[in-house]
C-alpha cells in the first residue's frame, strides 16, 4: 500500500510511540506500506521535526528523515493549480495525485478540503482501522 505522510504525522509518532501514528511509521519500516515523498516534503520534515519546542534529539530526527529518505519512493509530481484550506499542505496532495497514492494519511482532515476523485485521506485511527481488515 502506497501512502503519504502529513509531517504532523511523524510529529505525533515521536511524541506518543504508542499511538497509531507511531503503528503506522512501524509498518513502513518492515516494508508493510511504501512511504510516497518528494524534496519539498522531505525538507518540511527535516525542519518540523528539528523545531526547538519539540525538544527531539537533532541525531535522531536526522537519522530518521535520513532514513525514510532512502526508503520512501520518490515522487516527482506537476502542480495541481487548485487552493485548499492549507497551502502549506499543497505539496502533500500534489505528490498523493502524481503517485496515485492509496491513502494521503494527516491529522488535519480540513487542511485539505474535498480530495480529487481516487484519493482517500484518513486520520491514522481511520487508515489502521481500514488496513487491518486487508
Amino acid at each position: 500500500m502506497r501512502i503519504v505522510l502529513d509531517t504532523n504525522i511523524l510529529v505525533s509518532a515521536l511524541l506518543s510511540p504508542s499511538g497509531p501514528p507511531a503503528s503506522i511509521l512501524d509498518l513502513i519500516t518492515v516494508g508493510e506500506l511504501t512511504l510516497l515523498l518528494d524534496d519539498r516534503i522531505l525538507a518540511e520534515y527535516r525542519e518540523v521535526l528539528r523545531r526547538r519546542r519539540f525538544s527531539f534529539n537533532r541525531d535522531e530526527v536526522d537519522e530518521l528523515v535520513a532514513y525514510l529518505d532512502r526508503v520512501a519512493e520518490h515522487v516527482i509530481p506537476l502542480p495541481l493549480g487548485i487552493e485548499i484550506p492549507d497551502p502549506d499542505d499543497l505539496p502533500f496532495l500534489e505528490v498523493a495525485v502524481a503517485s496515485q497514492a492509496d491513502t494521503l494519511i494527516t491529522g488535519n482532515k480540513k487542511d485539505y478540503g474535498s480530495p480529487p476523485k481516487g484519493l482517500r485521506i484518513s486520520s491514522p485511527a481511520e487508515f489502521l482501522q481500514g488496513f487491518k481488515k486487508k
